[in-house]
């Protein structure tokens, strides 16, 4: 689940070049509505079949790595599957966030799946995070379609910038909650447990930044150039990263991973954070009661349910779990704040103005999909 923005500002010289050079070159950061990309390896499916899948890849994921591929067994019969080559073993040692994306991986499939009027059923295949063959899913008509509005899942988009800091109300709480309080913990940011994870999601971004293979992997995934986003369909791009204008043209055309490992850019990356924290209506933590395969996947498949439900609100949420990721940070965030279960998610909240579009960038089904 992406949870980064980096604004790299070049020195003088290089932004008046930039800024003439904007003007006759690209404006435009590549987004999810410009991918046209052949979908390759589906003959053998059924538009029903496709599109259910794509509906599941719109799952959040880190550093939208989208962390999974489907084995087609045969029509509406998959194994849905643990891309190793996608992991982030910098940040993600244990593949924990793994186990959470393809949750949502998993909830997006089911309520996609039910629109079209297909029930599902699922066999646990994996006993650890790192097993390869995570959920069998069987797919059989039924007599209706479900209600679920397929627009929701198609529109749900991580926001980082313009948060009001008007602590989220009751009724808005009680609504993104839905039947599910259990493991539900909003920290409203006039709160003392909440100016907590502030700091700490600070000093756990300093560490990070400086922690050489962490960088580097996000190096990795920093879709530059038009041209690699356009390439992988996958990763940072800078409209998913919210540099825009002349800053987004600068990082498009003058940067690459060297320049992610300068520490300018590490620092602007923290100063960026520090930025975010100080507007928001406070945190929502996701717990659970322990950290098993099952309950990994049912906690990503919550957390989709939740961003499901915040965009009618004008609510955004933040992933932002670093203080999770980094060990120092990690091992005295339940004692500060009072949570005595593992915390599965920790999401920056608040209300916005104006809900943008999705932009971030998602991989054809043929290109997750494996015989």
């Amino acid at each position: 689940m992406n949870r980064r923005s980096f604004i790299g500002f070049a020195g003088a010289s290089v932004l008046a070049v930039g800024a003439a050079a904007y003007s006759f070159s690209d404006r435009h950061s590549l987004e999810r509505d410009d991918i046209k990309a052949a979908d390759e390896n589906v003959g053998m499916m059924s538009p029903d079949e496709k599109e259910i899948l794509y509906l599941a890849s719109l799952a959040p994921s880190g550093h939208n790595t989208q962390p999974w591929f489907v084995q087609y067994i045969e029509p509406y019969h998959w194994i849905i599957a643990n891309d190793k080559t996608r992991w982030l073993p910098a940040v993600d040692p244990t593949q924990r966030e793994t186990i959470l994306s393809i949750g949502a991986f998993l909830q997006n499939l089911e309520y996609a799946a039910g629109s079209f009027g297909y029930t599902c059923a699922w066999t646990l295949l994996a006993t650890t995070n790192q097993d390869e063959r995570i959920m069998e899913v069987k797919l059989t008509k039924t007599g209706g379609k479900s209600n679920f509005d397929r627009e929701k899942i198609k529109t749900r988009r991580t926001v980082r910038s313009n948060y009001h800091r008007e602590l989220i109300s009751k009724e808005d709480l009680d609504h993104i909650v839905g039947s599910e309080p259990d493991g539900f913990h909003y920290l409203p940011a006039d709160g003392k447990e909440s100016q907590y994870v502030n700091e700490q999601t600070i000093e756990a971004n300093r560490i990070q930044a400086y922690r050489d293979p962490a960088q580097a992997e996000l190096a990795d995934w920093i879709r530059f150039s038009n041209q690699d986003a356009e390439k992988y369909c996958d990763g940072l791009t800078t409209a998913s990263m919210e540099i825009n204008g002349i800053p987004g043209f600068l990082v498009r055309n003058f940067y690459s991973k060297d320049s992610a490992m300068s520490n300018d850019f590490r620092d602007q990356g923290i100063d960026k954070v520090r930025s975010q924290v100080s507007q928001s209506a406070g945190w929502i933590l996701l717990t659970s009661k322990d950290s098993s395969v099952a309950t990994l996947l049912e906690s990503g498949r919550r957390l989709q349910r939740l961003l499901l439900r915040i965009r009618e609100r004008n609510i955004a949420i933040h992933p932002m779990t670093q203080i999770l990721e980094e060990q120092s940070t990690q091992q005295v965030l339940n004692d500060s704040i009072k949570i005595n279960d593992p915390v599965q998610f920790i999401l920056r909240t608040g209300y916005l103005d104006e809900y943008p579009m999705p932009v971030s960038l998602r991989r054809p089904v043929g290109w997750f999909l494996r015989k």
